[in-house]
């Protein structure tokens, strides 16, 4: 019963959460996400403003060498990697995928660098899929709470596909996202002040 009550105080607090990345196209959420990976929404925001300003389709990002994309992302940490696996997931987009970006999520992972999280992302923002993508806060905020009890993200994800119901787990994402952001921080969370406390473990543990 607490899982329900926690589900609709969280969309009751977060009504308009939404993705804090910056994008005007599938290929652009897809770049921007393979660029959040242990980086702030906000320093890629900054880094696509300018790549995007010249390479924002799978066509354009191919101009670039993997050296010239290192110095666009560069601020965005594990930039080498990063740029490798983009030129390389474009390169398969447009060599099989006809330049689009694919739309079901078996497809997305096979994409260099396309991950669970990242396809989970992709897929539930640009395609309007069921998904629930566990980034670091999705995985504290909820194991926090009891709406999950795992030791990985896999575990967690597996978990809460369980206890959220299908319809709402891509809304859930984001909700988890900014109660983490907001309140749930992982230095110095605002139990006090969290309308929840009353239902987290967390808080009851502390």
């Amino acid at each position: 019963m607490s899982k329900k009550i926690i589900l609709k105080e969280l969309e009751r607090l977060y009504p308009d959460a939404k993705p804090a990345l910056i994008y005007t196209t599938t290929y652009e959420l897809l770049i921007a996400v393979m660029l959040s990976a242990q980086c702030t929404d906000e320093r890629v925001n900054k880094v696509t403003a300018e790549l995007f300003k010249k390479h924002n389709t799978p066509q354009t990002m191919l101009e670039l060498s993997q050296e010239e994309l290192e110095r666009y992302i560069f601020s965005c940490g594990l930039y080498k990697s990063k740029a490798a696996h983009i030129l390389s997931a474009t390169k398969d987009i447009v060599e099989k995928f006809n330049g689009e970006v694919p739309s079901a999520h078996n497809d997305l992972k096979t994409l260099a660098g396309v991950g669970q999280k990242t396809a989970n992302v992709v897929y539930s923002v640009a395609f309007g899929g069921d998904a629930i993508a566990v980034d670091t806060h999705v995985f504290r905020v909820s194991n926090r709470l009891g709406l999950a009890k795992a030791e990985t993200p896999a575990k967690t994800e597996e978990q809460l596909k369980v206890a959220i119901p299908k319809r709402d787990w891509s809304k859930a994402h984001h909700w988890l996202i900014f109660h983490g952001r907001r309140v749930c921080k992982a230095q110095n969370p605002n139990c006090e002040n969290c309308t929840l406390n009353k239902y987290c473990k967390f808080f009851k543990r502390k």
